[in-house]
């Protein structure tokens, strides 16, 4: 399957088929994932396997049934077993970014975000990945979860994920945003403002961000007496509120923001949109309207469930780099839809989406793997 040559008003780019969308996602691992394979098997038909497994929502077992020239299960395990966590942390920006670090520009100021997403876990816990099994409000019948933190650019054409890192019980918030503000150093951009969610509302965060003087966009946690009679008003406006516990505090920034709902969800009156604010001069409007720009994470999460294996091993490193391939295969569509489908026109960049889905990518790499693995139903009918 392959899309037809671009009509004018696109830019002139090759056609796009399958191998292309193949290859942009097996290169970083090839290049970024070490696997030590000794015998006729090779790293990459291990990479191919999983990608399979993703694509169509597979777990190790079901892909060996479906696809005859894969490993087989025991061998599958073995292998997968070897993934070291240290290098797939270290290597997961290279993953991640190799495709399309070319289509950033260095010096350019961003739209950042950060956040937390949960796989739910219902296995065991014991010395090998205690510190990884993160505890959390019930979801999906277990409160037991391995949660990733995870780095955004939220741009309107460039929702990159541009580092993803497993959640360990003793790293504090404060250590992964410092990991975050030194990849995004490193990388030679600018944070225009970087967007956190109400689990960054703490005085440890704002402390270290001020400190680093990294604008910021933090909604407030509506609690306490004084918070709830900030939050009740008629017009937008600013206000300073102190944060603080017995050991510490801090001053604050709080721009609030009012909508009326006008009867949207049922609902009618009007609402107070609190957020902590620094490094920026926004009306209250912008600052909620450019906050709002980080749910752009949201889809981004129901895309990487989409393209996510299927698993109940308890393997740290072995769910991380599943997870590591689900948001691989997000980036990878973004981008190839950004260099095929970009409109030639004068002003600001405008993608057409509606000619590639993510649906479709995802169709392209599945109907490439079922001819490259040969659909075991098929040969099987055919003896």
């Amino acid at each position: 399957m392959s899309f037809p040559p671009y009509k004018s008003g696109y830019a002139p780019k090759i056609e796009l088929k399958a191998k292309e969308c193949i290859d942009a996602v097996l290169r970083p691992l090839n290049d970024h994932v070490t696997i030590k394979i000794n015998g006729s098997l090779t790293s990459e038909d291990v990479f191919r396997t999983v990608v399979s497994m993703a694509v169509n929502r597979n777990s190790v077992h079901s892909v060996s049934t479906q696809y005859q020239d894969v490993a087989c299960e025991t061998s599958l395990r073995y292998h997968l077993k070897k993934l070291d966590m240290d290098e797939l942390i270290k290597s997961n920006e290279k993953i991640l970014l190799q495709e399309l670090i070319e289509t950033l520009k260095t010096g350019k100021s961003y739209e950042f975000a950060v956040d937390y997403t949960n796989d739910p876990y219902y296995g065991k816990k014991d010395s090998s990945n205690e510190k990884y099994v993160i505890g959390g409000q019930a979801k999906k019948s277990t409160n037991s979860f391995y949660s990733y933190v995870s780095l955004y650019i939220i741009n309107k054409t460039e929702r990159f994920t541009l580092s993803v890192l497993p959640v360990e019980k003793k790293k504090t918030k404060v250590e992964y945003l410092s990991h975050f503000i030194d990849l995004i150093k490193r990388l030679d951009f600018k944070i225009k403002i970087l967007c956190l969610d109400r689990e960054f509302c703490t005085i440890d965060v704002f402390k270290f961000l001020q400190s680093k003087q990294i604008p910021h966009i933090v909604p407030v946690i509506k609690k306490g007496e004084r918070m709830k009679k900030l939050l009740k008003g008629n017009k937008a406006r600013n206000e300073q509120y102190v944060m603080g516990n017995s050991k510490k505090n801090i001053l604050l920034d709080i721009v609030i923001d009012v909508k009326y709902l006008k009867g949207k969800r049922g609902k009618k009156g009007r609402k107070n949109l609190g957020f902590v604010v620094f490094g920026v001069k926004w009306s209250p409007r912008k600052v909620s309207t450019v906050y709002r720009r980080r749910f752009a994470i949201e889809s981004s999460y129901r895309m990487r469930n989409v393209v996510k294996p299927k698993t109940s091993s308890k393997n740290a490193s072995i769910r991380y780099f599943y997870a590591l391939i689900s948001f691989l295969l997000k980036n990878v569509w973004l981008f190839l839809q950004k260099k095929h489908f970009t409109i030639v026109k004068r002003g600001p960049q405008v993608i057409d989406e509606d000619k590639f889905r993510f649906r479709m990518f995802v169709v392209l790499i599945e109907e490439w793997l079922k001819r490259k693995l040969r659909v075991r139903l098929m040969v099987e009918c055919l003896r």
